[in-house]
C-alpha cells in the first residue's frame, strides 16, 4: 500500500478517558454508555467508528456514483455499530443504512452501494472480521 496520510491519535484511561489526535483537531472526552453501565458522560469508541465508517463509506459512494454518472451528492449514511459479548471477549456489529436520492431507482442504488462497499477502506478493514450489513433507504 502506498500510503497517503497517516492519522494519529492517544487515547488515555480507555473507555472512561480521552483521545486526542496528533493535530488537536479531535479532542473529546471519552466514556462508556449508560447501557454499559458507565456515566455516558462522553462519547464512546462506537460512536466514533459509526461516525468514520459512515463518513468513509459516503465517499466512496460519491467515488462510484461519479464514475457511473449518477449523482448521489445528497446521499446520506448513518452507521450503525453495536458492539456485545462474543465468546470470552466481544464483538461489533455494523449496519449502514444508505440514504438514497428520489433520483436514484432502488436496483442502480444497490448496485453502487455494493460497488461502495467494495471500494470502502472501512468496509474493506472489515469483511470477514465483523458482520457489515448494508440497507439501501
Amino acid at each position: 500500500m502506498d500510503t497517503l496520510y497517516t492519522a494519529v491519535a492517544t487515547a488515555t484511561h480507555g473507555r472512561d478517558g480521552r483521545a486526542v489526535s496528533s493535530d488537536g483537531k479531535l479532542d473529546l472526552q471519552l466514556a462508556v454508555p449508560v447501557e454499559m453501565g458507565g456515566s455516558g458522560q462522553g462519547t464512546n469508541p462506537e460512536q466514533l467508528f459509526a461516525a468514520g465508517y459512515a463518513a468513509c463509506f459516503a465517499s466512496a459512494l460519491g467515488l462510484v456514483g461519479r464514475a457511473a454518472k449518477v449523482d448521489v451528492s445528497e446521499a446520506s449514511v448513518t452507521g450503525e455499530v453495536g458492539i456485545g459479548k462474543q465468546g470470552e471477549g466481544f464483538g461489533l456489529a455494523v449496519t449502514l443504512r444508505v440514504e438514497l436520492p428520489d433520483s436514484v431507482d432502488q436496483a442502480t442504488g444497490r448496485k453502487l452501494v455494493e460497488q461502495a462497499h467494495q471500494v470502502c477502506p472501512y468496509s474493506n478493514a472489515t469483511r470477514g472480521n465483523i458482520p457489515v450489513e448494508l440497507v439501501v433507504e
